[in-house]
């Protein structure tokens, strides 16, 4: 039987606009739990009704819970032993006087954290993947790759291009080697307790070399472009300094020429400038 007790409280105030209060319990292996709740009505204490719930369902076993009275305030244990994941979930405690109020207790194992933003690499590259538990210890870790809805187990003795390191620890990595574009998608890691799993997906996004190329390329065939606008102005002008009858049609034909070419210039900074912001650092 669990020997630590882990207690946690409530405090509900009876406003007409105070919401649900709700508090966060971790618990990573087997224990005994004892919950609280404490209500003050503004009416008579006579007329509340306590309840319990789990996930919507009313707790009907009122051997594990009590309600006592302290004066005009109303305090409501719930005390059980949890030993296995079906015991997890959202424990209320509901006071139903002139309207009904709750406490919520929600109950689940450590979280795990990955990289928040999408993880950003090159073909023929190495990359590892990492995740972390920060207020438990797993009992092991298994890593997935996410193929639509199919999360595919990750066996590296079967595939050397995967290296999984620290399985056993409060964080796991996973080494992807040799990258190839359909290497890109979604990971995911699992953290196993004796209450539960607990999981995070990480997002790897693998890039030809061709990627940043494009627009660079784009801004070189831009350039090309332009010089060879200015050189078709230079023949206009030489044309004009011999045939003065031409010089009305060849005006506008230059200022035609002169606002496409600044057209032309800015677009080529912004080009640029989203070259250079865009273009993504290389993982090591």
């Amino acid at each position: 039987m669990p020997q630590e007790i882990i207690s946690s409280a409530l405090l509900i105030k009876d406003k007409e606009s105070s919401s649900p209060v709700e508090k966060n319990i971790t618990l990573e292996k087997p224990s005994d739990l004892e919950l609280l709740c404490q209500f003050t009505p503004s009416g008579d204490l006579n007329s509340v009704n306590v309840t319990w719930k789990k996930d919507g369902e009313l707790l009907e076993n009122i051997d594990v819970f009590n309600t006592t009275k302290v004066g005009n305030t109303l305090y409501s244990q719930y005390r059980f032993i949890i030993f296995n994941s079906k015991q997890m979930g959202s424990y209320s405690c509901f006071f139903d006087g002139e309207k009904e109020l709750r406490g919520t207790f929600n109950i689940k194992v450590p979280g795990v954290h990955g990289k928040n933003k999408p993880l950003i690499t090159y073909v023929g590259d190495s990359t590892v993947l990492k995740c972390e538990c920060h207020n438990g210890l797993p009992l092991n870790w298994t890593w997935y790759t996410s193929n639509g809805s199919v999360q595919v187990p990750i066996d590296v003795h079967k595939n050397d291009k995967y290296v999984i390191n620290g399985s056993y620890a409060n964080e796991t990595r996973l080494r992807v080697k040799h990258l190839l574009e359909e290497d890109g998608g979604s990971y995911w890691c699992r953290a196993a307790f004796q209450l539960g799993e607990s999981e995070e997906h990480i997002e790897l996004v693998v890039l030809s070399f061709m990627v940043p190329l494009k627009p660079f390329l784009a801004i070189i065939a831009e350039v090309i472009l332009l010089v060879a606008i200015i050189l078709l102005c230079e023949v206009y002008t030489q044309k004009k300094k011999h045939d003065p009858d031409d010089g009305k049609e060849f005006e506008q034909i230059e200022q035609l020429s002169r606002w496409n070419n600044e057209q032309r210039l800015f677009r080529l900074e912004k080009m640029y400038k989203e070259f250079v912001f865009l273009l993504p650092l290389k993982n090591v």
